[in-house]
């Protein structure tokens, strides 16, 4: 059984136990957090398409604060000699997936 699920304005597909990297979220490592409402789940093979959403909740448990891969900004202008480097490292949440509905 799978579920698609609004975890912090992006949909995600999510499975029990198995684990996602979601933005960040609030709560500590070992906190118990409900992911919403789900917007469609499938039960082997049985598709049930929420109007905009199920009243099926999905919870997981916070394992870590983990930092995405560094993603860097380069800007130039040419002939003018104006170099720019900026890097990001998004923090995400890996999340275990306890329960479907």
């Amino acid at each position: 059984m799978y579920a698609i699920v609004n975890i912090a304005g992006k949909q995600t597909k999510v499975e029990a136990n198995k684990f996602v990297y979601a933005h960040r979220l609030a709560g500590n490592v070992g906190d118990t957090v409900e992911l919403g409402k789900a917007l469609l789940t499938d039960d082997n093979g049985t598709l049930t398409i929420g109007s905009p959403e199920l009243d099926v909740t999905v919870s997981g448990t916070i394992l870590a604060h983990v930092k995405g891969d560094k993603v860097l900004v380069f800007k130039k202008k040419r002939r003018k000699g104006y170099k720019k480097l900026n890097g990001h490292r998004q923090q995400f949440t890996k999340v275990l997936i306890n329960s479907i509905g």
